[in-house]
């Protein structure tokens, strides 16, 4: 069969035809006798959905991609993602059980289908099958079974294999996301928030079979390497696009409901129609108070904060002190361990969850306000005008990035040392001179990062009742009392919209009367996608500083993965033995460059855009700057994630080294051998962070072109930041599977 002839190979076999049209009639008499009495219940989206699936299933069976399906791997993935993945949820959002019902024929009702329905072995059978534990199990272990290579095989090689495959994807994936659509008249068995967890353990292993196919580097299949190539695609390459198809699309059929339900119930709907779940038009509050907080503005009540930096400022000495006078071996110091492998993950973790948490137990500020009280003047200036914008951060933290590889700052507890005395100067000095906290809000490279990284959080702190605030007069949150001081970075609560600027000091908390200002949880990057005016930050599109921000948030992400990875460092050593530079020199120039190359890639992305909207280019540029952060927030998380991991019991040994070195013999010997943690876990975790990365960008993406083009136009203008979302995305993978330095270990290639 040559390429051509499997185009003309439609199965039309009678028998599947008969059923699957014998399917719609009864589904279709159902259905309009239902839509008589409950047409709000059962409305023409039903029936497509439900004939779509069908529509669909013809297609996976019956059309060439059945008879392609034995020549291209990648052809035999699509007939699966379509039969595991498309044609179950569809089919259920049709609500089949009371259309079928009413279809048939009455007395089969009663006298066939309702005793058998009753009858104890359908309950027993029922029950079991339909337990989520059961129905997960199953639905896994048919999509692993069939891909091992014996079984994969005797499919290509059997038609009546073949038709058993077909039958347990689409019969186990049926009964799998049967607890995720949750048909009308159904209702759940366990809590509706099971659903997250319950696809994100699913995706784990669809990302890890993908990423297997994807990335191994032998023919899997045998049966493969026997038929002629079409189109001249190399058994290999087939192998691996057949794993891309798996995991993108495949990820994204379990991200996409796992967000919805997840926004749904952070929305604090309360009792929503199951059906409902997956409807992406349906409303979605912005923001849900979590019990009012309580327990939050009590805390913040407390000196709870000012322990933590007490803390946090003893533990900096000690690093400082442990980078001047300890071993210069980062992995045997304190300021290369605490630095750059706990502080780095836990700061990504904290941001994750709880929003900008590490600024508000910042020892810099502590610093700052002890030396405030004590200096003779201070504070006798206000910021200058020109500078109030991110110009000067921005430069800062491209510095900071560009230093960090060039001079290995990871590995040179010294220059660790130094940097951070100079950071503790320069807080103090300029927070003791101008009003505000001047710092933090236009200076701070760390914190304009965490800025960026928080728009991507769950956390955020705003008013729980908008209407308290209506009647207040005296606006504590901003401008302080007698008793506490008010936002420092002139966020206006009311008004306040996201992380941007929010130090987390939790002033505003203290400061409130009526405590209407605490710790709430927010739909993850929901704030990214608006264009509303924010109190002492203004609007996203008109700030070209915060555009700038957010692409190099991004493009560093990839930088300094890019630099722990074996195959950049062994590039950057051949180009300098062949020019004779020092290594040094080839990665400061390649950071530049790689920025520069971020930048024409958004600016192709915006004139494609521009080209097939009419949107202004500059206009795309400071629009969509904002989408691509979840992804860059993916990439640092799952990079910090790695070192994290990799490092976690490094603190260890240089505790015990540390105690040694000033005479406390009690903590033993340092055991050098005690790194961290290791497995396909830490991997699969790194996936699933890029995943939900990928998936953020792209709905941010997409509300930013609803937003920005008319309704005509809008898919042609979302495709281009799409392409570039999804190819970041596949660079990203790839540097996740590439051989990676240990840094802040002794088994650092450095």
């Amino acid at each position: 069969m040559d390429q051509f002839s499997a185009f003309r190979s439609w199965k039309a076999d009678p028998f599947l035809v008969a059923a699957l049209l014998l399917t719609a009639f009864i589904y279709i008499r159902g259905w309009r006798q239902l839509r008589r009495f409950a047409p709000k219940q059962f409305t023409p989206a039903r029936l497509y959905c439900f004939l779509g699936g069908l529509a669909v299933l013809f297609l996976a069976v019956a059309s060439p991609l059945d008879a392609f399906a034995g020549f291209l791997l990648q052809v035999h993935m699509v007939q699966h993602l379509l039969l595991t993945m498309v044609v179950p949820p569809l089919l259920l959002l049709g609500a089949p059980y009371l259309p079928f019902l009413k279809g048939l024929p009455r007395i089969w009702v009663r006298e066939v289908i309702g005793p058998f329905l009753n009858g104890p072995v359908w309950k027993t059978l029922g029950g079991f099958f339909s337990h989520p534990v059961v129905s997960w199990g199953l639905f896994i272990a048919s999509n692993v079974i069939w891909h091992v290579p014996s079984f994969y095989d005797a499919t290509l090689r059997s038609d009546g294999w073949h038709a058993l495959e077909h039958a347990c994807f689409l019969g186990t994936s049926l009964i799998f996301w049967w607890h995720v659509v949750l048909p009308f008249p159904a209702h759940p068995l366990w809590p509706r928030w099971y659903v997250i967890p319950y696809l994100l353990l699913a995706d784990f292993q669809n990302t890890a079979l993908g990423a297997f196919l994807s990335f191994y580097d032998q023919p899997l299949y045998p049966a493969y390497a026997t038929v002629p190539r079409l189109w001249g695609i190399t058994v290999m390459a087939d192998q691996a696009g057949a794993g891309a198809i798996m995991w993108v699309p495949g990820s994204i059929a379990f991200l996409l409901p796992a967000a919805i339900i997840a926004a749904k119930l952070l929305a604090g709907r309360g009792r929503v129609r199951p059906s409902e779940y997956l409807n992406p038009k349906a409303v979605i509050k912005p923001v849900v108070n979590i019990k009012k907080a309580d327990w939050f503005i009590r805390i913040a009540r407390t000196p709870t904060r000012r322990i933590f930096q007490i803390i946090l400022l003893l533990l900096a000495a000690a690093v400082v002190l442990d980078g001047f006078f300890g071993p210069p071996v980062a992995s045997m110091n304190l300021a290369g361990v605490l630095t750059w492998t706990y502080w780095r993950g836990l700061s990504v973790l904290a941001l994750l969850t709880l929003g900008n948490f590490f600024c508000s137990i910042c020892p810099f500020v502590l610093a700052r306000d002890v030396a405030r009280k004590v200096a003779p003047f201070g504070q006798k200036w206000q910021w200058p005008k020109m500078l109030r914008n991110k110009w000067s951060a921005i430069a800062l933290l491209a510095a900071f990035l560009w230093a960090y590889e060039v001079f290995d700052l990871w590995n040179r507890p010294v220059w660790t040392a130094i940097l951070i005395v100079a950071y503790f100067a320069a807080a103090i000095a300029i927070d003791v001179l101008f009003r505000g906290a001047s710092f933090c809000k236009y200076v701070c490279p760390i914190g304009q990062y965490h800025f960026a990284f928080a728009g991507s959080s769950s956390g955020e702190i705003a008013v729980s009742d908008t209407s308290v605030c209506a009647s207040c007069r005296t606006h504590d949150c901003l401008r302080g009392n007698d008793r506490d001081r008010g936002c420092e970075t002139h966020l206006f609560q009311p008004k306040k919209s996201g992380n941007m600027d929010c130090t987390f000091c939790l002033d505003c908390v203290r400061a409130c009367p009526a405590d209407n200002v605490t710790l709430k949880t927010v739909v993850p990057v929901r704030d990214l996608a608006s264009d509303r005016f924010r109190s002492s930050v203004g609007e996203y599109s008109k700030r070209p500083d915060l555009a700038v921000l957010f692409g190099l948030f991004v493009a560093g992400a990839f930088l300094n993965a890019f630099g722990m990875t074996a195959p950049v460092v062994a590039w950057a050593r051949q180009v300098a033995a062949t020019l004779g530079w020092f290594e040094s020199a080839v990665i400061a120039l390649l950071l530049p460059a790689g920025i520069a190359v971020y930048a024409l890639a958004n600016w192709l992305a915006g004139a494609i855009s521009a080209k097939f909207t009419g949107v202004p280019h500059r206009r795309q540029f400071l629009a969509f700057a904002a989408a691509l952060t979840p992804l860059g927030a993916g990439m640092w998380a799952a990079h910090f994630l790695f070192h994290f991991a990799t490092g976690a019991f490094t603190i260890v040994p240089v505790v015990q080294r540390v105690l040694g070195d000033l005479g406390f013999k009690f903590a033993g010997s340092p055991d050098w051998t005690k790194i961290g943690f290791s497995g396909d876990w830490i991997v699969s975790m790194e996936l699933l962070l890029l995943d939900a990365g990928l998936l953020g960008s792209l709905y941010v993406a997409w509300r930013i072109a609803t937003r920005e083009f008319a309704a005509s136009r809008r898919f042609a203008g979302f495709a281009p930041w799409a392409v570039l979302i999804l190819l970041l995305f596949g660079l990203a993978v790839w540097t996740m599977f590439q051989p990676m330095d240990m840094r802040g270990t002794m088994m650092s290639g450095h």
